[in-house]
């Protein structure tokens, strides 16, 4: 599935007049395959072994044309660090309060909310967002561990 995921982002930056470079591409394929949300630092530790000229600024550039191609999500929550999501779908957030993991789960039963808010106030609703927060099963059982 992310082999056809990559070709269809790599078609879609060609049909913008983006360059296919080895970075680009390798940053694409890297943020498809992370089911971790990674921020731009995570992503330039994971890569720095195969581009040792490439740098952070390079990553952010790259996130950025990425997000203007509507291939990817910057996260923002709190004064963490952005976090960067390849969009294949719609889908929610559940974040831990503890460790910071995001972890996406489906909803399609929120999609009558952005019909109810337009018919309530009039708005043409163009996108909704959803965030839930709590404590992931790994920080819980830590948390029971240190209480016990």
């Amino acid at each position: 599935m992310s082999e056809l995921h990559l070709k269809n982002a790599l078609d879609t930056l060609k049909k913008t007049g983006v360059r296919i470079t080895p970075q680009r591409h390798a940053i694409l394929e890297y943020l498809i395959e992370s089911m971790s949300h990674p921020t731009a630092d995570d992503i330039y530790k994971a890569l720095e072994h195969r581009f040792p000229n490439m740098s952070v600024a390079t990553v952010y550039n790259n996130l950025r044309v990425f997000r203007e191609a509507g291939l990817v999500r910057e996260l923002t929550y709190g004064d963490n660090a952005s976090r960067f999501d390849f969009v294949t779908s719609k889908h929610y957030h559940i974040i831990c309060e503890s460790c910071g993991k995001i972890v996406d789960f489906h909803y399609p039963g929120l999609d009558e909310v952005e019909h109810l808010a337009a018919h309530v106030t009039g708005f043409k609703v163009n996108s909704h967002r959803l965030e839930v927060y709590g404590i992931c099963p790994e920080c819980a059982k830590k948390e029971n561990q240190t209480e016990e």
